[in-house]
């Protein structure tokens, strides 16, 4: 993880932090200042772990005092009920910083498990599984990074860093054609055109887009647009696809399949904290 990412770790947590803390944490201000704890999280279910950078910069914001030993690893596949780190230090910062650290862990983590899940359905047919925009509101580049840690891939970050013109885009600039033309004069970013039907496809393949994502095609018009295209453009398809039709689809042969599913739909791991030892020097 690069420097910036840090840094940008960092911002995002006082921000989180401040969500929470408020004006201060008035129950951990029971604990006498100067006692100490040591603390465990355990995993109640099977899990792909992610976020520990965002975990431990939860305790680096609250109190440099706080120490991390991790027993597993960012990206490992754990059993139900595996330690995951054990924690040491100052008694209050471990107690207001528990819940921010652990429903960034449990909600990266799933994240990441459902991803895992994903890229393990389409082993071996050479089609990648992307993420899309649908993620939580202030975790986009977390839940990106999170869907990389499970072995899928990221699709554009932001409206930003790619185009893809769909349906509304068409209509307002007139056809699929102007649309692509008007995006390679605006920028040198990769342009992607959103199609719904064979004839639409012709359309794309025409205008020379670098991607085409084929919306709701069925199996059968799946195999005919990779025909079609013939390595025209690259092919992703979208909508309506979860992991029990995936597998079908990426024998089809598309290139991509986008899964919004991935950052929208995550139910979170089930994370336990534990004080174990308390050290009371006051």
């Amino acid at each position: 993880m690069t420097d910036q990412k840090q840094v940008d770790i960092l911002l995002d947590i006082e921000n989180f932090l401040a969500e929470d803390l408020g004006s201060g944490d008035i129950t951990a201000a029971i604990i006498p200042e100067a006692m100490t704890a040591e603390a465990e999280v355990i995993t109640r279910e099977a899990m792909v772990l992610c976020g520990q950078a965002w975990f431990d910069a939860v305790f680096k914001v609250l109190d440099a005092g706080i120490g991390i030993d991790w027993l597993v690893n960012e990206g490992e596949t754990i059993a139900e009920n595996t330690l995951l780190c054990r924690l040491n230090g100052p008694a209050r910062g471990l107690l207001t910083g528990e819940r921010t650290a652990l429903n960034l862990l449990q909600t990266l983590s799933a994240t990441a498990t459902l991803a895992r899940r994903y890229a393990d359905a389409v082993a071996g047919t050479g089609c990648k599984v992307l993420d899309t925009r649908k993620t939580i509101p202030g975790l986009r580049n977390a839940q990106k990074y999170a869907v990389v840690c499970g072995g899928c891939y990221n699709h554009r970050i932001g409206l930003y860093d790619g185009v893809l013109i769909k349906e509304n885009h068409i209509i307002a600039a007139g056809s699929i054609a102007k649309a692509v033309q008007i995006a390679r004069q605006q920028s040198t970013v990769a342009v992607e055109v959103e199609v719904e039907s064979i004839p639409q496809l012709h359309e794309a393949i025409a205008a020379k887009p670098d991607r085409i994502m084929l919306d709701n095609f069925s199996l059968e018009d799946l195999y005919t647009a990779v025909k079609v295209n013939a390595g025209a453009a690259e092919l992703e398809a979208s909508g309506n696809i979860d992991l029990d039709t995936i597998r079908a689809v990426a024998q089809t042969g598309v290139d991509f399949i986008s899964i919004g599913a991935l950052t929208k739909n995550v139910k979170a791991i089930d994370l336990s904290m534990r004080i174990k030892l308390v050290h009371n020097y006051a």
